[in-house]
């Protein structure tokens, strides 16, 4: 069962990244390997009217589970269960029509099925729901009942609009800017275990310069925001690590996690690995380790980044020589061509993961405000 990640606003936006996906999807690579799924019973189920089996059919045909991967069957099946009122199945629909996935972007269906879900009392739909008001997005764009709808959501224990209440409070979207208020809902949303909500506390506490910072407890925070999957929190602790080693749990902590990120599709942290590789720090430290990340980094990133490396791509260049540089851009290339769905979050969570399966979700466009939701990929 999913939820909206917030909007990329210009958010901590010396911190936030666009990330990549063939990274640890395989964390979670044992949910599509959990025994046999007897797909003629459960289908036989659905159709005389089981939503629990209708739901259960629709993960498996999402993750390719004993039947073909099939995202369109997968929303039939999820939409069969809504009809029949399933609140979660009604959430679930309404993600996906807001998405386009397995179906037509549809931001009217979406609000449609989001509307019947959060008048259930679900917590996650009163979030989406309330996403689409905030924003203008199949509706009238209402922010302040956007807000209600957090405030609604999160006494019902979500963690995720404590952050988004945060948000509006921090930035001042639609109110009136409260910086404290908001820091105090991001608050919330790290008692409730919200990785965004800890990725925003340990970005003010370790980034931003009018706040008093605890580098420490900073590192605490995004630590586990990286733990529970949160890309961003990936690259900022590994930064944060690489310039404070001391607050490292080993030596050997942070350079995964950058690696992981640029894995992920973060050209920040391609960068960062590049400048290791160019001062000579790190397992493969020297310019053509250096040329090779700071390349990647560039099919990441776009021009922010060929701007950002201009002078030490220029540098490296005359050190490399023609036929070595060509070398090293086709390799860049050809991983980048392997690498290219960007993803923003990656799902460790398997409660819901039979019922509503999903390993990593993209970052959100502007116009839609949610990301798509990635299934398992077949081994």
């Amino acid at each position: 069962m999913i939820h909206n990640l917030r909007p990329l606003l210009n958010k901590l936006s010396h911190c936030r990244a666009a990330v990549v996906t063939t990274l640890c999807l395989s964390c979670v690579g044992a949910l599509a390997s959990s025994g046999d799924v007897n797909i003629s019973a459960l289908q036989k189920a659905a159709e005389t009217g089981s939503l629990s089996k209708a739901i259960e059919l629709a993960g498996d045909y999402f993750l390719g589970r004993g039947v073909p991967q099939d995202a369109k069957m997968a929303a039939f099946w999820y939409e069969k269960a809504a009809v029949g009122g399933d609140p979660e199945a009604e959430n679930e629909i309404g993600y996906l029509y807001q998405t386009g996935t397995g179906v037509q972007v549809d931001l009217n269906r979406a609000f449609h099925w989001y509307q019947l879900a959060a008048a259930s009392g679900l917590a996650l739909a009163k979030v989406n729901l309330g996403v689409m008001y905030a924003w203008g997005l199949g509706v009238a764009k209402d922010e302040s009942l956007g807000a209600q709808l957090f405030r609604e959501a999160a006494a019902k224990g979500s963690g995720v609009a404590a952050t988004y209440l945060g948000d509006i409070l921090y930035f001042g979207m639609g109110v009136k800017q409260d910086k404290a208020a908001g820091e105090a809902w991001y608050a919330k949303g790290v008692k409730m275990h919200d990785p965004m909500a800890e990725y925003d506390m340990g970005s003010l506490l370790t980034l931003s310069r009018d706040h008093q910072q605890n580098l420490p407890q900073g590192a605490k925070l995004l630590r586990q925001s990286a733990d529970a999957g949160f890309v961003p929190a990936m690259h900022a602790l590994g930064l944060l690590l690489t310039n404070h080693p001391e607050l490292a749990n080993s030596r050997q902590e942070a350079r995964p996690l950058l690696e992981t990120a640029a894995n992920a599709g973060s050209w920040k942290s391609s960068v960062v690995l590049g400048v290791l590789a160019r001062d000579g720090v790190g397992d493969s430290p020297g310019p053509e380790s250096a040329y090779y990340h700071f390349q990647i980094a560039i099919l990441q990133g776009g021009e922010p980044a060929r701007h950002l490396l201009a002078k030490d791509l220029d540098a490296l260049s005359g050190r490399l020589g023609e036929e070595k540089r060509n070398a090293l851009t086709s390799e860049a290339n050809s991983w980048f061509s392997q690498h290219m769905t960007a993803v923003e979050f990656v799902f460790k969570d398997s409660v819901h993961a039979k019922r509503f399966p999903g390993t990593a979700l993209t970052p959100p466009p502007e116009s839609i405000h949610a990301g798509m939701l990635l299934p398992m990929p077949r081994s």
